[in-house]
C-alpha cells in the first residue's frame, strides 16, 4: 500500500479527491491528511494579493471575513471530516488531523510516524509565497526526506 501525507487548507472537492486517489493507478493508497485552515496560514494582505492575481476581486474584498485563530477551528474540522469521508468513499484509507502547531514541524513528524512514501500539498495558488519559495511545498522539500508533490485545487470548496 502506498502511503501519502496530504496537506490541505480547505475541504477537498470531488475533482480533488478523484485526482489524488488516481495518482498511483490501481495501487491502494492510504492518506494521512493534515489540514490547516486558510485563515491560519498567511496574513490577509498576502491572501488578498493572491485573490487579485487570480482575478478574484470579490474574494479579495472578503478576505477580512475569513475566520482566523480559534474561529477557524470549527470550519477546519468540518472541512477535514468532509475530506476524509470523500477519500474513504473513493476507496482510499484515510485518517487526519488539524494542524495544532507549526505546519511543517507537524508534517515532518507525520511523515515519520506514518512511514509516508510521499507528501502531496494540495492548495489554492499562493503566488506571493510561491514566488519567494515560502509556500508549504517549497519549504517541505528541505525537511521531510520524501518526494513532495505540489498540486493546485481544481475548484473552490
Amino acid at each position: 500500500m502506498f502511503t501519502s501525507v496530504l496537506m490541505i487548507e480547505k475541504a477537498l472537492t470531488s475533482a480533488d479527491v478523484e485526482f489524488v486517489t488516481t495518482l498511483h493507478g490501481d495501487e491502494p493508497v492510504a492518506f494521512h491528511v493534515l489540514l490547516q485552515p486558510r485563515g491560519d496560514q498567511a496574513d490577509r494582505l498576502l491572501r488578498a494579493i493572491d485573490d487579485v492575481a487570480l482575478g478574484e476581486l470579490d474574494e479579495a474584498v472578503r478576505e477580512g471575513e475569513t475566520p482566523e485563530g480559534e474561529e477557524a477551528l470549527p470550519v477546519g474540522q468540518r472541512a477535514l471530516e468532509v475530506s476524509l469521508t470523500a477519500l474513504r468513499a473513493a476507496g482510499a484509507r484515510a485518517e487526519g488531523r488539524m494542524v495544532e502547531d507549526h505546519p511543517l514541524d507537524e508534517l515532518r513528524s507525520l511523515v515519520v510516524e506514518a512511514g509516508a512514501d510521499e507528501v502531496i500539498v494540495l492548495t489554492d495558488p499562493h503566488y506571493v509565497e510561491e514566488f519567494f519559495h515560502r509556500d508549504w511545498a517549497s519549504r517541505a522539500r528541505h525537511k521531510v526526506g520524501v518526494p513532495v508533490l505540489k498540486l493546485f485545487s481544481h475548484s473552490k470548496a
